[in-house]
């Protein structure tokens, strides 16, 4: 066993997780796999939310009521063996108060002359969150998101606090289109559709949907396997870091190299640049100059992920989940995949 498992977050180095790394990817690939055999025609989703959460990267599902959303999000959350204290949940409304997502105000504290919220089991203490019908929340809420996905703190009493949060999905049925959402969409740079499954699935939906019924009816979580856990999510995310600040030396007289020139090939670069370039001039898709360098992080990971290390045009096929509408999605849904050949 790597000497990690004495040491704190900020105490882990590249040498310490170096040893334990190729473990790790095979516990998260044995917890993806694994998930999937509780849902129906699930997997494409549940691979975003692992890449996702490990990049601890935000990341938005797409769909109408009914198509397993919030199912997948705690399903994720139980097999983690996330905590229900470490879990944070709310559907929002056009009417939700700060109070509800931050905490309420402490009275005692207020009289003594200071504005401090009991965050406590709200989300500023969570390590795993979903916000449902997240474009529905009215202004106050969105900046304290902005400021918690952007910055990971919020404010106590004109101070920033850090926040615990290292996991955030959120849901929408209706992507909406108004202009005072965009920076909160340009945030979850993955955005991923859940659709129903019953026009190809249908025997096995009756089938699965009954069995989870009584899983439900029996409070049973067979979901709960301790094939890997939040530790290793985190673990994961802080060794890829690490893995990004370092320089490579290539040889006795050979110049040092970063991350891009060591693990994405010159060729799948200069692809990933022809499709970003055609995607933006044909199709007038607004991708950030944020959004990229998310982009190669989130390729970094899917390529340790799935294969290794080295970025592959497989892993180009996140740039199917940039959409900013829901035209947008079903356009780069079907586009991506030609761009590259696969279609």
């Amino acid at each position: 066993m790597a000497k990690t498992t004495t040491a704190t977050r900020e105490e882990w180095t590249l040498d310490d997780l170096q040893d334990e790394a190729e473990a790790l990817r095979k516990r998260l690939a044995n917890f993806r796999k694994s998930l999937n055999r509780f849902f129906v025609h699930k997997q494409e989703l549940i691979d975003l939310m692992l890449v996702a959460a490990v990049a601890q990267e935000p990341l938005l599902l797409v769909g109408p009521p009914g198509t397993a959303k919030s199912d997948l999000v705690l399903k994720f959350k139980d097999a983690l063996g996330i905590a229900d204290e470490d879990y944070f949940e709310y559907m929002l409304t056009r009417f939700t108060e700060p109070s509800e997502i931050i905490g309420p105000i402490d009275i005692n504290q207020l009289r003594e002359g200071r504005y401090v919220r009991r965050e406590q089991g709200k989300l500023p203490t969570a390590r795993l969150a979903f916000l449902d019908e997240i474009f529905k929340s009215n202004s106050a809420i969105l900046n304290i998101l902005l400021t918690i996905i952007n910055e990971k703190k919020f404010y106590q009493d004109g101070a920033p606090q850090p926040v615990r949060l290292r996991i955030l999905f959120a849901a929408t049925n209706e992507v909406p289109e108004q202009s005072e959402l965009g920076a909160l969409k340009d945030r979850f740079v993955l955005k991923a559709e859940s659709h129903s499954v019953q026009e190809e699935h249908f025997t096995e939906l009756i089938d699965a949907g009954l069995q989870a019924e009584v899983y439900r009816t029996l409070n049973q979580k067979p979901w709960m396997e301790g094939q890997a856990t939040l530790e290793d999510v985190v673990k994961a995310n802080r060794y890829l870091t690490l893995t990004f600040a370092r320089r490579h030396h290539g040889g006795r007289h050979a110049e040092e190299q970063n991350d891009r020139e060591v693990y994405f090939p010159a060729e799948v670069f200069r692809e990933f640049q022809r499709l970003v370039k055609t995607l933006v001039r044909e199709d007038k898709i607004f991708i950030s100059d944020r959004k990229l360098v998310k982009l190669y992080k989130l390729f970094r990971v899917r390529a340790w992920l799935f294969s290794g290390g080295t970025v592959s045009r497989e892993d180009l096929r996140l740039l199917a989940y940039l959409g900013e509408t829901h035209q947008e999605i079903e356009l780069l849904r079907d586009k991506v995949p030609q761009l590259l050949g696969e279609a």
